[in-house]
């Protein structure tokens, strides 16, 4: 960690200061908006491309595709991030990355689809998770523990920020390059300036400086990464806070990923143009801009929060804000309002995140967070596939569907009550 003799909590502007924070910020930030541009690429050569068609369960297989397989992989991962220099994981990862989405864009401008191109999507997706829980476990090796959740709101909020904006470049270079099987695959191979960049970034750090500072490992390579679901699982289970807040993000993941079903299907065949606000790809691209502005507002506010009300009332509060946006706002299925729940639901699951990510940071050990991270990541990848997976089962074409979205917000209630049970629970 960066020298520094004040143990006070430091704010944004003091974080800056610090060069190896500043780095790690701007990796970030270099990864994110390259993986905008990748999943707005794909998504419109995917979703909105007229030579391509997509149904419910198409839309469903494809979220399966892309999250399901790296589920099985994200423990193995986590073991990886606990094991090899951080800094290393960065840049190869990055790079790795980079490789996927060239090839992802080729299969696109080829026409080709199917099993065949979301298994390179799947790819570089699932090496975006591998970065996502790197950059998160070794946060802690560049600030002290007292900033820790000011940091984490901090960058995990900006960086989301700049994947939208990655996503709005996606849709401004798909208007200039065309909505075809070509023009879908230059605007998404745009992406793999992100990744370059994130890996010339990462490569600045000593060697070492990112963790993990302490290896609890077997020397038996194969053996440590074959355990790495169960030791995530042990030392997540160890911490009732973490164990309460998976529970909580359990229920935002699929009620989440509903509305994002629903979501997609009522820009793509139901909403028209309404004033300013637009259907189609132009809707999702304002919808994300909104989302964008809920994650900011949550990033600036989540540190205050926690420390006037604490982690419990914050999580509690999140998730009541989002069951009030989901039923008030997203049943009455009109575009402007539909908008405004897309701003307030991105909001406050962002403050949910970033409260559960504290949770991990402060609450188990450095030598087994990355595992924990991973685990988080696959947990929460299966949970919103099978909510995606049930709800195209169910949910017409035009994504008309009140009884799917009073579901998931019952979902957020019953995540609540699933999070006060869990924090009273004593470890024995």
């Amino acid at each position: 960690m960066s020298a520094q003799t004040a143990t006070e909590r430091r704010g944004p502007r003091e974080l800056l200061k610090d060069p190896d924070f500043r780095r790690l910020l701007f990796t970030r930030f270099a990864a994110s908006w390259g993986d905008g541009v990748f999943r707005a690429g794909l998504a419109g050569a995917v979703l909105f491309n007229p030579e391509r068609a997509a149904d419910p369960l198409a839309i469903a297989g494809g979220f399966a595709a892309l999250l399901l397989p790296y589920s099985v992989v994200g423990p193995f991962a986590g073991a990886l991030l606990d094991r090899w220099d951080r800094r290393k994981v960065l840049i190869f990862a990055n790079l790795l990355r980079g490789l996927a989405i060239v090839c992802a864009s080729a299969a696109v401008g080829f026409g080709f689809g199917g099993l065949g191109l979301f298994s390179l999507a799947l790819t570089a997706e699932g090496i975006t998770r591998f970065i996502g829980s790197g950059l998160s476990a070794s946060l802690p090796h560049v600030v002290e523990e007292e900033s820790v959740v000011t940091a984490n709101a901090f960058s995990t909020t900006l960086g989301s920020v700049v994947a939208v904006i990655g996503g709005g470049c996606a849709i401004g270079l798909r208007a200039l390059l065309g909505s075809n099987d070509v023009g879908s695959a230059e605007t998404t191979v745009f992406a793999v300036l992100g990744t370059l960049v994130a890996a010339f970034l990462a490569r600045g750090f000593a060697r070492g400086v990112l963790g993990p500072s302490v290896v609890d490992e077997p020397p038996n390579a194969f053996l440590a990464v074959a355990r790495g679901l169960a030791d995530g699982a042990k030392h997540a289970w160890r911490a009732p806070s973490v164990t309460a807040g998976f529970l909580a993000l359990f229920a935002h993941r699929a009620s989440f990923g509903v509305s994002l079903l629903v979501t997609v299907l009522l820009m793509r065949n139901y909403f028209t143009d309404h004033g300013m606000f637009r259907a189609g790809l132009p809707g999702l691209g304002q919808m994300a801009a909104l989302a964008g502005a809920g994650l900011l507002l949550a990033g600036l506010l989540t540190a205050r929060i926690i420390r006037v009300f604490g982690r419990l009332r914050a999580v509690l509060g999140a998730l009541l804000l989002a069951a009030i946006a989901q039923s008030a706002l997203g049943l009455p299925m009109v575009l402007p309002l539909a908008l405004l729940a897309s701003f307030v639901i991105t909001g406050a699951g962002q403050v949910l995140k970033l409260c559960v990510d504290s949770s991990i940071q402060l609450d188990v050990a450095d030598e087994a967070r990355g595992r924990v991270f991973a685990l988080y990541d696959t947990l929460f990848n299966i949970t919103q596939v099978a909510a995606v997976s049930l709800g195209a089962l169910v949910v017409p074409d035009d994504g008309r569907a009140p009884g799917l979205l009073i579901a998931a917000t019952v979902c957020y209630l019953v995540g609540g009550a699933g999070y006060l049970v869990a924090r009273r629970r004593t470890i024995r």
